[in-house]
């Protein structure tokens, strides 16, 4: 397995994980897919989602899989007028992740990064490691700090 920049950035910050490995189906990137492959409860497993808000600024949200994520509640939280998510052909480029495969760790660039409050009550979570097929096991809490994020209600 090659590290990822995401992991490569853990390792650095002193910040414990373990690696799940699994087959990528391409015609089902879904979360839900995740947790079914690697047998795990899908409220444990969190997916990364880009957004923007009304002047431009790009902000990062981590929610669970089997959850919608509340644009309303995301605005609020980033203290913006108003969000949406980004286009699909912008993430490569801005983030240097894939679809399916984007962490809130090792991005080109530090966003203002979001989790759901719910990661709270799990002792670690899972989070792509960076690349589809990867997903990382990390403290929420110290991820969090890691990033200088915050926890907030998120989805609908």
């Amino acid at each position: 397995m090659n590290k990822t920049n995401a992991l490569r950035e853990l390792d650095a910050a002193g910040i414990g994980y373990e690696v799940r490995e699994y087959e990528v189906d391409e015609s089902d990137l879904s979360g839900l897919h995740i947790a079914r492959v690697l047998g795990e409860d899908p409220e444990q497993i969190f997916k990364t989602l880009v957004c923007v808000d009304e002047k431009g600024g790009h902000h990062v949200f981590c929610i669970p899989v089997n959850s919608e994520l509340d644009l309303k509640k995301c605005a609020r939280a980033a203290g913006s007028k108003r969000m949406e998510m980004i286009h699909l052909k912008d993430l490569l480029p801005l983030t240097g992740y894939l679809r399916g495969g984007c962490s809130p760790v090792g991005m080109k660039k530090l966003f203002p990064t979001f989790m759901d409050e719910t990661a709270q009550l799990f002792e670690r979570i899972y989070l792509s490691a960076g690349q589809r097929g990867l997903q990382m096991l990390v403290d929420p809490l110290r991820l969090m700090e890691h990033v200088h994020g915050s926890f907030a209600d998120l989805v609908k």
